[in-house]
Parts: C-alpha cells; structure tokens; sequence
C-alpha cells in the first residue's frame, strides 16, 4: 500500500509546488509507482508535469464532488511511472460545496483508498493555506513534509503547522506524522539564510532533512516548460537537492518501517528556538552532488 506525503506550510511562497513535482518526479525515476495529487486551484502541480489544467475533462474537483472514481480520472505524465490527479479553476468552488457534507474532511481520504494499493508513493500538494482542501490533505496522509522558506519568520509558520497537525491528530488523522523539515530557497551567501538553517535545526534536530534546496534560476524556469528539474536540467544544483531529498525521503520511510519513527518534534523546543534571537554561526553548505539514485527513467 502506499506512502501518502502531503507536502503542507499554510504558508505561501515557500516552495511547495516545487518540492511537491520535483520529489514525485525523483520518486518515480527511483523505479516508484508514484501519484501527484494535485489539490491547489491554481493547478500548478498539473502543469509543472507537462498537463494543460484548462484542456481537462475531469479533474481532482470531480473525485470531490461528483464522486467519479480517482482512477478513472487519474492521467499518465510524460514522466514514467508518475500519475497525476489534476487541478484546474474548478476547484475553487469545492470550499463552499464540500460545507455541507458531513463527511467534508476524509473526502479525498476516501476517494484514495480504492487506489492505494497500485502505487508506492502518493504526494498530495494542498493549497497554501488552512482550508478544506488542505485539511482534506493531511487527513488523507500517512506523512507530512513541511517545506520552510529560509527567512525570518519561518519558525512562527512552523509553530501554526504543528497546531494545526495536533488538532487533526485529535479528531481526523491520528496517525499523522511528520517525515521532515526541508528547508528551501537556501542561498549559501547570505548570513540570513545561514541563520535560519541553523535555528530550525537547532530546534527541531534530525527532523530537519540534511539536504537545503537552493534558490536557483533553472528551478523556476523548470515549470514553464513542463518538466521537473531532473528532466529539465540534471547537472544543475536544484536537481541534486532534490535527488538527495529524495534518497532521504526513501531512507525515513525505510527506517519507519523497521521500527524507527521520524514522526513528532518537540513542541516546547520550537517555541523556544521561536523566543530566542539567532546566531549568526553560518550553517553547513548541503547543496551537495547527487548520491545513490541514479540517472532519472523515462
């Protein structure tokens, strides 16, 4: 059955899309059977995999709504072995209508079900924000990953998050867990995103994937051609960040299933490190080559 990652920050702008194309891209060219749900309006996750969201006949908003079966409306990408639920505009009016269904949380939790088994990874790219549709996927998930944007106030959004998965543990999700922290937009060159690093790391520990993703020109040209990074430009450092990010993911989720968990990091130590001013010791350069998967399939 398999791994659901919700790759969740209510907060925008902090790479989200991105992490969310480019690991179920790096999942699938692992050899994975991997689904991208996308749940944003904005249908970016569609479209940074190469599907138009204003020439589909079905999207995600019909598995919702209309109650059509995921996997007759799943798509093949031209990525091998990643599928995509999609987005489009029509979306945005699912928030009102799913008000009044009882059943408004575990809407998408439901609808996944019947196709858990014929995949080992499903990613979920939520909106940014704490709404239905993002409530709706992190019930859905088995994990989260929470991208944090290096910059000043990424622990006070890290504090919101954490309440907000307490609250699903208590009532939607109980077995909701987080995989890690990835810390994005890093750029080795500045004191500030140093700082950040160090701080979130200082307070959440081996929580805190060892990779950064950088802030690069070629991972924001990526998506306007419809292509991951790792089939857009394999040399470059946005595809070895998230190929490491990758072998991460796959060595937690390996680790979890022998018995060692990643899931919870410690509440009182994030308000702390949220209390207290940071250093300005600069933090490791992680923006390393690529380890162990390989060249991408497909």
């Amino acid at each position: 059955m398999a791994v659901t990652i919700s790759i969740s920050n209510q907060k925008g702008g902090v790479g989200k899309t991105t992490t969310a194309i480019n690991l179920a891209a790096c999942l699938a060219a692992a050899g994975n059977e991997t689904l991208l749900v996308d749940m944003d309006p904005q249908g970016n996750a569609s479209s940074g995999v190469g599907i138009n969201p204003r020439e589909l006949e079905l999207t995600i908003y019909d598995v919702l709504l209309n109650e059509s079966p995921a996997r007759e409306v799943l798509l093949e990408t031209p990525v091998e072995r990643l599928y995509l639920l999609p987005a489009n505009s029509d979306l945005t009016g699912a928030e009102i209508q799913l008000m009044d269904h009882q059943d408004r949380l575990s809407r998408l939790s439901d609808a996944l079900a019947p196709i858990k088994d014929h995949f080992k990874f499903i990613v979920i790219d939520p909106p940014p924000s704490l709404s239905i549709l993002a409530l709706n996927s992190l019930a859905a998930a088995d994990k989260a990953i929470i991208p944090v944007q290096c910059e000043y106030y990424a622990l006070e959004g890290l504090t919101t998050i954490l309440d907000t998965f307490e609250r699903l543990r208590e009532t939607v999700n109980p077995n909701l867990d987080i995989l890690g922290i990835a810390m994005t937009m890093y750029d080795a060159r500045t004191n500030l995103s140093q700082q950040v690093v160090e701080e979130v790391r200082r307070a959440f520990g081996d929580q805190v994937f060892e990779h950064n993703i950088p802030r690069t020109v070629k991972l924001s040209e990526a998506p306007s051609f419809g292509k991951p990074i790792i089939f857009y430009d394999f040399s470059c450092k946005g595809s070895a960040a998230y190929i490491n990010l990758c072998q991460e993911v796959l060595n937690r989720v390996e680790k979890e299933s022998a018995g060692q968990r990643f899931g919870r990091p410690d509440r009182e130590q994030t308000e702390t490190a949220v209390a207290e001013d940071g250093g300005t010791a600069p933090g490791a350069d992680r923006d390393a080559e690529p380890d162990s998967i390989g060249e991408p399939a497909g």
